[in-house]
């Protein structure tokens, strides 16, 4: 294998590993190639629907409309990330509530954290609902609906349905990204619908986002940092977004 293909997919793999990548990333990644070689890997490999070429960046062509990419993919990415997340999200978490849980690999790992008290839990997510049946105290109940095979959750109408008729304490939120232009957002419409009447819903919003969502702009909108009331990440978020979060008086840990 030559250098320029060895180049193109390491390039390939970086983006498939973060999902969405900036150019700037790139440029860190591959210090010693020119931003006009690099510019030419991106168009070939965007002709060749191997990546896809967004402005400032390329995304995956695993994280597709209608996708939200696959949960096995996720789970190996940002594994320590997620793992800091999930321990800070559990101190926010209070026994005799009842909680929604998202789904998605970090609701998977805080899902995995949740120790046997007295909880209802509502979880869209089949990876979280295996993690929780262990607990004996926890009451988890999943919504009907429709199976999306791709994340490993339910979602449509009839769930929607279900959950109108819930008044959550909390509901901890899975993030596929978010942009200063869009705020938070996913890649189906129907987990949009599900995720905006889960805030509805409930007394407290906390979403969980590793670092890596901050610029990442999805399909679908769910929300505006507003209607936010926690952050939990990774210590990493950038200070043009923490300052995002001062204006609106979200509380990021």
């Amino acid at each position: 294998m030559d250098t320029m293909e060895s180049r193109r997919e390491a390039l390939v793999q970086l983006i498939n590993e973060k999902g969405t990548v900036s150019f700037a990333e790139m440029k860190q990644a591959f210090p010693n190639v020119s931003e006009m070689t690099l510019r030419t890997d991106l168009k070939y490999l965007d002709g060749e629907k191997k990546i896809l070429r967004i402005h400032g960046g390329a995304k995956s062509v695993q994280v597709l409309v209608g996708t939200d990419d696959f949960l096995n993919r996720r789970s190996v990415r940002n594994i320590a990330q997620k793992q800091e997340i999930a321990k800070k999200a559990l101190a926010l978490l209070h026994t005799d509530t009842t909680v929604f849980l998202d789904s998605g690999s970090t609701a998977t790992e805080f899902a995995r954290r949740i120790p046997d008290q007295s909880y209802l839990i509502y979880t869209t997510g089949l990876s979280c609902a295996v993690e929780l049946s262990r607990l004996m105290r926890t009451t988890v109940m999943i919504p009907g609906g429709r199976l999306n095979h791709f994340s490993q959750s339910v979602y449509g109408f009839s769930a929607i349905r279900e959950l109108e008729r819930v008044n959550f304490d909390q509901a901890f939120l899975g993030i596929t990204g978010y942009h200063t232009a869009a705020g938070f957002t996913c890649g189906i419409n129907d987990e949009a619908f599900m995720k905006q009447t889960a805030i509805h819903q409930s007394e407290q919003v906390i979403a969980l986002m590793d670092s890596s969502k901050v610029g990442v702009k999805c399909s679908f909108q769910i929300c505006g940092l507003s209607e936010v009331d926690v952050i939990v990440s990774d210590g990493n978020l950038p200070e043009e977004f923490l300052a995002e979060c001062r204006r609106y008086g979200v509380e990021v840990l």
